[in-house]
């Protein structure tokens, strides 16, 4: 009888530590979808705090990383980025590679603080296309000047580039250009300063927009085998 006593008194006091220990260990709460900040291509981003540019596209590398994309001339490797709409939210990126002559920057996103997402107010991205033909109808969604569609006129002066009829002002840096929902480019710069940028009141002729292509740029990733390498855009889908 005194044996089974001690036995008892023996479990009662190593359950009374288990939960004592329970009670004092810390929780590691998973993060919920609601506390993330959405990003996606046609997303403001502000790049250390002071640049307004626009999200390319959002995805995941070959290496798992969160990746994104935007113009070089918005910040270098190092630069640290955050959502416009979000910025309260803190730092959410971090430029970790570009090129200037090709002007790409690769973000590699935290993905315990990022959703990523492949419509932005309405704008579609269902994966990469081919460089677009003389004609196709291209569409882009910047931070500064939203969405605006036009013909493709063909390939610009600068090298990987595409000349199109979609406009963009400063601020529309990086913002993704699709035909038909796929990313075929972000946007680079004006044509020309002799035409207003963008379509204005009683004014319909505007300056075509230089886009980079999409495809020259992951292949100048691939090539250097940088981050970014195997990017796939999130929510892609097979071409039909």
């Amino acid at each position: 009888m005194q044996q089974r006593t001690q036995w008892w008194r023996g479990a009662v006091v190593v359950s009374v530590v288990a939960l004592a220990m329970a009670l004092l260990a810390p929780t590691v709460t998973p993060a919920r979808a609601a506390d993330l900040v959405p990003l996606g291509g046609g997303s403001g981003i502000v790049i250390n705090g002071e640049a307004f540019c626009t999200l390319t596209a959002i995805g995941n590398d070959s290496r798992g990383n969160l990746i994104g994309f935007t113009s070089a001339h918005c910040g270098g490797p190092g630069a640290q980025v955050a959502s416009e709409a979000a910025e309260n939210q803190g730092i959410l990126g971090t430029m970790v590679a570009g090129n200037d002559a090709l002007d790409y920057a690769v973000i590699q996103f935290d993905p315990a603080r990022v959703l990523p997402v492949n419509n932005v107010n309405g704008f579609q991205i269902d994966g990469i296309g081919p460089d677009p033909a003389f004609g196709e109808v291209s569409c882009k969604l910047g931070r500064t000047t939203g969405y605006s569609c036009g013909v493709t006129w063909g390939p610009g002066k600068e090298p990987g580039t595409i000349v199109s009829q979609v406009c963009g002002q400063p601020g529309d840096s990086g913002a993704p250009v699709t035909v038909n929902n796929r990313l075929v480019g972000m946007i680079h710069g004006a044509f020309s300063e002799e035409l207003p940028t963008c379509v204005v009141k009683f004014v319909p002729l505007h300056t075509p927009a230089v886009t980079m292509s999409i495809n020259a740029v992951l292949a100048d990733i691939t090539a250097k085998n940088r981050p970014g390498s195997g990017f796939v855009p999130v929510g892609a889908v097979p071409a039909a």
